[in-house]
């Protein structure tokens, strides 16, 4: 059968949860750092940060998804190199979106249609005859 030393009642010998290796306190700790960072999310957008804005809540935003990975996905307790895996996806998904804004950026108004211009030509049909001639 299995290796693992589990009770029938679905806990290790060693006293925790095989779900959840921390202590409670901690979890609670983490979820209440969550919430408190969801209310300054939340806070911030009464206040014009200017450029900066996007900056602010994108920071925040890290700083929750490293929380979140760190102790609900428990990668403190997990082998190195799952972490190393796990946070090289996220530099590259942010590379990726800082390509594609730069590029965004880069893309001059010239090339978008003026609907002011073609709708003339539209509104007004020519009829041309069978040699050809307006």
């Amino acid at each position: 059968m299995s290796a693992h030393a589990h009770s029938d009642d679905g806990h290790s010998a060693d006293g925790h949860d095989f779900a959840h290796p921390m202590s409670v306190q901690t979890l609670l700790a983490v979820f209440f750092a969550l919430t408190f960072l969801t209310v300054i999310t939340v806070a911030q957008a009464s206040f014009d940060f200017g450029a900066f804005e996007v900056a602010t809540v994108m920071f925040i935003a890290t700083v929750k998804a490293v929380l979140v990975m760190a102790f609900f996905m428990h990668m403190l307790a997990d082998k190195p190199f799952n972490a190393i895996i796990f946070i090289g996806s996220f530099v590259f998904v942010g590379l990726f979106v800082i390509f594609t804004l730069g590029d965004s950026l880069m893309t001059s108004h010239s090339f978008e249609p003026k609907v002011e211009e073609l709708a003339p030509a539209v509104a007004e049909p020519t009829i041309t005859t069978v040699d050809g001639a307006p």
